[in-house]
């Protein structure tokens, strides 16, 4: 089955037009075939377009990858096989949320998993541990700071968060669900969608300098009215992937 489902990821990306061809780099693509991976990681590979993303977000060996809120570890693992021996992964975990959905938990059981993973729980604005990251990584977890379960952070703090553990040139890489343009930030607790809007000019206001966006998630059928949870739209909802960069002076 295993076989199965990476032959079939690799073939789509073969059989894409020249014009839109991508080259995934060996250590994304070696890591996607890791035989270690749970088995529901690689039943999601077809939906979820790994090699696609992280080819993005321009994982190489020797990184150093935050994944901010990794919950079940799907992303957390890919990092983990294609930064190699030589890199690390921080799972990170805000401490206000970390018994929600087992979050804490979950990131500890990734540390233990994988020896190049370190689980970070840490109150939300703290002064961080985690320093020079090439990459900072969350997919489908901001329009959670609009969330009441997250507590209402400050979102211009968390962005500047983020700015700060980067090192010079590092990469913010955003991936969530599409709300309608000039939908209120409460979308994020109602419909647990947000406008990709807002999210860009928070997160240039922190200092970023947005970079491109990839339209690899995208579904032009998905209306932006119904919650992601909907069985109607669920699984198949309209996603954006925007890169930031922090500057490099």
């Amino acid at each position: 089955m295993r076989s199965t489902i990476l032959a079939a990821l690799l073939a789509g990306l073969l059989a894409a037009p020249a014009a839109v061809a991508l080259s995934v780099p060996t250590p994304i693509s070696t890591a996607i075939a890791d035989p270690s991976r749970p088995a529901e990681d690689v039943e999601r590979d077809a939906t979820r377009h790994p090699a696609e993303l992280l080819a993005f977000a321009g994982v190489q060996e020797g990184n150093v990858v935050v994944d901010w809120i990794p919950g079940g570890g799907y992303f957390t693992r890919l990092f983990s096989g294609a930064v190699g021996e030589n890199g690390k992964v921080y799972a990170w975990v805000p401490k206000e949320i970390e018994a929600a959905h087992d979050m804490g938990a979950a990131a500890t059981a990734l540390g233990a998993e994988r020896k190049n993973v370190q689980t970070v729980i840490e109150p939300f604005l703290a002064t961080t541990t985690i320093k020079d990251a090439d990459i900072v990584w969350t997919s489908q977890n901001y329009h959670d700071l609009y969330a009441d379960f997250m507590g209402h952070p400050d979102v211009a703090a968390f962005n500047k968060e983020v700015f700060g553990m980067l090192k010079p040139g590092g990469v913010y890489v955003i991936v969530d669900h599409v709300a309608a343009a000039g939908a209120p930030p409460e979308t994020g607790n109602t419909l647990h969608r947000i406008d990709p809007a807002l999210v860009k000019k928070e997160v240039e206001a922190a200092g970023f300098v947005f970079e491109e966006e990839s339209k690899v998630l995208a579904n032009p059928d998905d209306a932006h009215d119904l919650a992601v949870f909907d069985d109607k739209i669920r699984g198949k909802t309209d996603q954006f992937v925007y890169k930031f960069r922090k500057p490099a002076a």
